[in-house]
């Protein structure tokens, strides 16, 4: 009998620390932006910038 009430304390006290933990994150802004990730797929990648001076170095025709 010690021992469920071992587990149900621990258990409680793993469930406060994940409850903590998702409001300190909620608080500091980490799920501010919620539409982006939807569409960010959709955005162009930037041509990375030794390709890009390449494209610079060639000559016009």
């Amino acid at each position: 009998m010690k021992i469920m009430l071992f587990l149900i304390l621990v258990s409680l006290t793993v469930a406060a620390g994940f409850l903590l933990a998702y409001l300190f994150a909620a608080r500091n802004g980490q799920f501010d932006d919620d539409h982006t990730p939807a569409i960010r797929m959709l955005f162009d990648d930037d041509i990375p910038s030794a390709i890009k001076q390449d494209e610079d170095l060639k000559p016009s025709l």
